[in-house]
């Protein structure tokens, strides 16, 4: 990953900081900004297709790769055309939001919910450059909002994001069972969510959407203070989803937290890996290239198998 870093620090990579992200008040300008950066600061086409079984032409737009011109119909037309492959066919893509109220949690500038905004929002307009249609579901302990894919949906999906909120106690397996009814066409899924429910029940509300044939990719955000539990002062800590008041000596308790979070992780990235499903941990204080370029892995993944 420290190559990664290295290109990406010469281009747009500071916008993929939360603290900055942050401060940018519009969801599309905030997408624009870390896409268009990540990918300029990769050094790579916007588009991911690498297929030699040509498909189509389509107009050039700026910012697209001119190594894909075709220069023979340009001498013919005096006009710039992009090659497309068969990679880069449109595809279903949507995202799976969890808005349960543990999401609500941030010990920093940003909570788990803005992070998974802002991730939603970057991937839909990504997905959306590659011509996809692209769709959203929010959910809590059921579906919240559900913007059907479409090519014309990018708006919609982001008006959708800047007013989600968490606030409900929430679960996986009725919501996502209702997704695998909504979305019948077979397409790529991202759920992004704190994964805060035991790794069976997780793999038993996520299994079912790869079954039915969709490609899932799974973004498990979690906060630092989760992650570390740097806490020292003795205190009550409540659990967001039930509202119950825990007093807690972190201490004594810290050893034993750390051991069971990282048994949980193992557990989940074994699940889901046993599933054929991509599997990211996000700490929220981190850029958000770890994200980006691990979807960008997946999706040319994705596109060879197609």
């Amino acid at each position: 990953m420290s190559t990664l870093r290295t290109r990406t620090a010469a281009a747009g990579a500071q916008f993929l900081d939360p603290a900055v992200l942050g401060r940018i008040g519009n969801l599309e300008l905030l997408a624009r900004t870390v896409v268009d950066g990540f990918l300029t600061g990769l050094h790579r086409s916007p588009y991911l297709g690498f297929s030699t079984d040509f498909a189509e032409h389509r107009p050039y737009d700026p910012g697209d790769d001119i190594r894909r011109i075709d220069w023979r119909l340009y001498a013919r037309t005096d006009r710039y055309y992009i090659k497309l492959f068969e990679a880069d066919t449109n595809a279903n893509f949507s995202v799976l939001l969890d808005l349960s109220a543990s999401m609500s949690y941030g010990s920093h500038s940003l909570t788990k919910l803005d992070y998974a905004r802002y991730l939603a929002a970057c991937l839909s307009y990504f997905s959306s450059r590659q011509r996809d249609r692209v769709g959203l579901v929010t959910f809590d302990h059921e579906i919240v909002d559900y913007v059907p894919p479409s090519m014309k949906h990018l708006d919609t999906i982001l008006h959708t994001l800047d007013r989600a909120q968490a606030g409900r106690p929430g679960r996986l397996d009725e919501p996502l069972l209702n997704v695998t009814e909504l979305l019948g066409r077979k397409g790529i899924l991202v759920v992004i969510s704190d994964f805060y429910e035991d790794p069976d029940a997780v793999l038993g509300a996520v299994g079912p959407l790869r079954a039915r044939g969709h490609d899932v990719i799974v973004f498990h955000v979690m906060d630092p203070y989760e992650l570390s539990f740097p806490f020292d002062e003795a205190s009550g800590f409540e659990d967001l989803e039930t509202g119950e008041q825990i007093p807690v000596i972190p201490g004594k308790l810290r050893e034993d937290y750390l051991r069971m979070v990282d048994a949980h992780l193992a557990a989940l990235k074994k699940r889901f890996t046993d599933h054929r499903i991509d599997y990211t941990l996000l700490d929220t204080s981190r850029p958000l290239d770890v994200a980006l370029f691990q979807y960008l892995l997946a999706r040319e993944r994705l596109s060879r198998k197609r």
